[in-house]
């Protein structure tokens, strides 16, 4: 099983943004959805790796969270409540999310496994690539991402397709794919090999 724990940053200067994320990531599947531990922090328990990636690469690419993910068990059966949840998964995930406030890039995986750091730095290269993107590189990347043509992205935008292609390459779009398959079959690993 896989535990996210996500702390706001800079929580005493900024809005409260748990109920943005708990409305957010309402319908995302899980084996036990988000909910309220403490203060600004929440948790939630996944099975699917390639969930688990995708919630915890968007959470700390918004800048607002540093995320911990804890791969290992949880204890049987499971409570109503995320937050009422034991077992060594959970302790994983607050050893990485405490682990995770002092890096750049605020992301930890803790667990029994050696993939843990593979996945981990996998993740954080994903994060790296999608923060690093300039607004119009973000928009081309959007509309690509929404299936339009070059073409039709640059109708889109009032551009032309050459300019489309060079906000593309500068966003290094065609690396997105494969991080992200990679980072979630490292997930799948350190699931594997607890």
């Amino acid at each position: 099983m896989f535990v996210i724990t996500a702390d706001q940053r800079s929580s005493r200067t900024d809005l409260d943004r748990v109920p943005h994320l708990l409305d957010r990531f309402r319908d995302t599947v899980a084996v036990r959805g988000f909910d309220r531990t403490a203060g600004d922090e929440v948790e939630a328990i996944f099975d699917d790796p390639a969930v688990v990636a995708t919630v915890a690469v968007d959470l700390v690419s918004s800048g607002h969270w540093s995320v911990g993910i804890g791969v290992d068990d949880v204890e049987q059966p499971l409570p109503e409540q995320t937050r009422a949840g034991r077992g060594p998964a959970f302790e994983a995930a607050r050893r990485a999310v405490e682990a995770a406030k002092g890096r750049r890039v605020p992301l930890q995986v803790a667990g029994p496994s050696a993939w843990c750091q593979s996945a981990q730095t996998a993740a954080c290269l994903l994060i790296d690539l999608l923060t690093a993107r300039s607004p119009a590189g973000r928009e081309a990347v959007a509309l690509a991402a929404a299936g339009l043509t070059q073409a039709e992205a640059a109708e889109r935008l009032g551009i032309s397709p050459q300019a489309v292609s060079l906000r593309l390459r500068a966003a290094r779009w065609d690396l997105q794919p494969d991080a992200e398959k990679l980072t979630v079959r490292l997930m799948t690993m350190c699931e594997e090999d607890r």
